[in-house]
């Protein structure tokens, strides 16, 4: 029996709209795919509205950790400000 082993990358960001995010998401589909990322939820803190989780599933951490780590790079140059998301990279064990 072959199990293949499955990563996700949990995110948590604050301070937007839980539709900007689900909009941006969308946006970037096609592009984080080819970074083998692929979203699965999206959800708003019952308690904390200011607060958005989303996960993806990847085959790959350490591509996909590469991936993010080069456009948050990207953005933080352009503005050093930018609210990114925090991102937990999840290995199954």
């Amino acid at each position: 029996m072959i199990v293949s082993i499955m990563a996700h990358i949990l995110a948590k960001i604050e301070g937007v709209k839980v539709t900007d995010i689900k909009d941006q998401l969308v946006s970037d589909m096609t592009k984080h795919a080819e970074h083998g990322l692929y979203l699965k939820h999206v959800w708003q803190n019952a308690d904390d509205k200011n607060e958005i989780f989303f996960i993806f599933r990847t085959n790959d951490l350490d591509k996909a950790r590469k991936f993010i780590e080069e456009v948050h790079t990207q953005v933080l140059a352009e503005d050093h400000n930018a609210n990114l998301p925090h991102m937990t990279f999840l290995e199954e064990r």
